[in-house]
């Protein structure tokens, strides 16, 4: 091994420098000089190193593999602990439903119940979002195949959408639940408490004359009521929700901002007013003195 004297190391060191620096300006100068001299140089040693990049990219490929394969099955094995919960809680729900449907059958067996016939229904496609009368209505399409009448109701896949108040000879008009003019008598399930449901021009209708002492909760399901034979009960409407202001609102089962079919159905109930019934102020008319 060669030892160099400590004055030589120092003028060497001194040296790197602009050894360096000089080498540097001849690769410009020699690169603007002959590009392709360059460029070849590069390339021979870029094929140089690559078997040397390939072989130090292998490693590090499988360290990213194992890593995220621990991940996935990490993942795995927390999505398998909640199926495994979820697949128990339907389960338990599932026997609930069997002893119920049991007990229900019994019962009904034993108090000689006649079931409903089951409602007829025509589906009619939402054509356009009616104004005039009402703020919140649509316009469904009928012709003379859909025999739509005054008073039936009309349901999405979802839930209660509202009631036809007017029918002309190719469309029919539907006051949606949301519209002011809206009064649908309601249940709230858990309580059997009866309410009334008010639209409120706004997404959420409103709940009113509930009885004393049984204040709708957060959460409760509303079904419709038999009050008054405008609406079969027991049809799904919502669920209570809490406004800003702490009054319970129904927060609705169907779309009502996305309605493109509508179930008409009819139920056989009258309770409605005829036309010639409703008195309406004639603008043009001039008061009595």
């Amino acid at each position: 091994m060669i030892r160099l004297s400590v004055p030589l190391r120092h003028a060497l060191a001194r040296l790197s420098v602009p050894v360096l620096v000089a080498a540097a300006f001849g690769t410009m100068l020699l690169g603007k000089a002959d590009p392709p001299l360059v460029e070849r140089g590069r390339m021979a040693v870029a094929d140089l190193l690559a078997p040397i990049y390939a072989l130090a990219a292998e490693p590090i490929g499988a360290l990213r593999g194992a890593v995220s394969e621990g991940g996935t099955l990490l993942n795995l094995r927390e999505e398998a602990a909640r199926l495994r919960e979820e697949n128990e809680r339907l389960h338990r729900w599932q026997a609930a439903a069997l002893a119920l449907e049991s007990e229900n059958a019994l019962l009904r067996r034993q108090l000689l119940f006649v079931p409903d016939p089951a409602p007829h229904f025509r589906t009619a496609r939402v054509v356009a979002d009616a104004g005039g009368t009402y703020a919140r209505a649509v316009l469904i399409a009928t012709g003379p195949s859909l025999q739509v009448e005054k008073g039936q109701v009309a349901l999405d896949e979802r839930g209660l959408a509202g009631r036809v108040t007017e029918v002309g000879s190719r469309s029919a008009r539907i006051l949606l639940v949301t519209d002011m003019n809206s009064r649908i008598p309601v249940v709230l399930e858990g309580s059997r408490a009866r309410a009334m449901m008010v639209g409120t021009n706004g997404a959420r209708p409103r709940l009113q004359h509930w009885p004393s002492g049984m204040q709708p909760g957060e959460g409760d399901r509303v079904v419709t009521s038999a009050e008054s034979a405008t609406f079969p009960a027991g049809l799904p409407v919502g669920v209570v929700r809490l406004g800003e202001t702490g009054w319970p609102e129904v927060e609705l089962f169907a779309r009502l901002d996305r309605l493109d079919l509508l179930r008409i159905f009819e139920f056989g109930l009258a309770g409605i007013l005829p036309p010639e019934a409703v008195v309406r102020p004639d603008p043009a008319a001039r008061p009595r003195r």
